[in-house]
């Protein structure tokens, strides 16, 4: 049996970097203070005391400049790992990410293949109001070339981020720094992934499926013991990719309760739940109970003194779910 220690998600990701850092010897980090300072978060702390300047680099207040610079040393036999400090500054960075990046390989027939994780704090929860609380991850998700992950406990976090950088592919992981410190739990010290493109079942149910990743997994399943007072058994899904994502398994579920539910943070209007829907009603419509139901964020800006009205809560997951399972 593996050792293991209780941890936050902070602790797990820097221990996955940590790891995959003193293994793979062409592993470099990039970003904004993820040196000296160790990151906004403190995600990157003691990396570069660790590896040197040379592979724990600060960069210029320039997103477009970290993505390019990254895809660069990619090309050049590196493996860049770079961070955006917050997931809202990455819209500098679209450029290079949508039309470089992530299509590289396509563009080159397959000659280059540039293998770089990008990782960006996301979401809302430190009253940081809209430039430092959205939600992007559709924009990433929507091009074709980029896997698109995102975590919802600390396990998870080192898995998934030790997969991603094992990746061939360009992943955008996205850390919901609402439960980077909330989020506690028994982490193996050893080196371990979790697959990219599976969904997992949280909790098993049979009267919804509940689907969300990131943070509104824990929000999802507080909802659920909640719903579980009222007479409702609901099961829990974390989606944790998004591109691709796990259809089957959705389809499974939906097919046995007949009725699903999708959270998350990000806008409800052409949010990732709006393709969700429209694929588990292609899948399995003759099985379905009730129309497919989406809870999002409002159509707003996100804002800073009013975000607990903003982001889904248990009790407004608990109201839809009433809704959907009295249809």
């Amino acid at each position: 049996m593996s050792e293991s220690q209780t941890m936050n998600m902070i602790g797990a990701l820097n221990q996955a970097l940590d790891l995959y850092m003193e293994r793979e010897t062409h592993a470099v980090i990039l970003g904004e203070d993820v040196g000296n300072f160790g990151g906004v978060f403190r995600v990157t702390a003691g990396l570069q005391e660790k590896y040197g300047v040379e592979r724990v680099m600060d960069t210029p207040l320039s997103e477009a400049g970290i993505a390019g610079m990254a895809i660069g040393m990619a090309l050049g036999g590196l493996e860049p790992i770079a961070e955006i400090q917050f997931a809202d500054f990455i819209f500098p960075a679209v450029d290079q990410i949508v039309n470089e990046l992530a299509k590289y390989r396509y563009r080159s027939g397959g000659q280059y293949a540039p293998k770089v994780v990008i990782r960006a704090p996301y979401g809302g929860g430190i009253r940081g109001g809209h430039y430092h609380s959205q939600s992007p991850e559709v924009y990433f998700a929507h091009t074709p070339g980029l896997r698109v992950v995102f975590p919802s406990n600390p396990y998870m976090a080192k898995g998934l981020l030790l997969a991603a950088l094992e990746c061939a592919d360009p992943v955008v992981f996205f850390e919901p720094k609402r439960i980077y410190r909330a989020s506690r739990g028994d982490v193996p010290l050893e080196y371990y992934t979790v697959p990219l493109d599976r969904a997992w079942i949280v909790r098993p149910g049979s009267d919804a499926t509940l689907v969300a990743w990131g943070s509104m997994v824990p929000m999802c399943l507080e909802a659920a013991a909640l719903a579980e007072g009222e007479g409702y058994d609901v099961e829990v899904i974390d989606l944790a990719s998004l591109a691709p994502y796990d259809a089957v398994a959705l389809e499974r579920s939906v097919s046995r309760t007949g009725r699903m539910l999708v959270v998350h943070e990000a806008p409800l209007t052409c949010g990732f739940g709006a393709e969700l829907a429209a694929s588990v009603q292609e899948a399995v419509f003759t099985k379905l109970e009730a129309p497919v139901r989406r809870l999002g964020g409002f159509d707003t800006p996100f804002p800073y003194t009013l975000e607990h009205h903003y982001m889904p809560t248990a009790d407004r997951i608990l109201f839809e779910l009433r809704e959907l399972i009295e249809y």
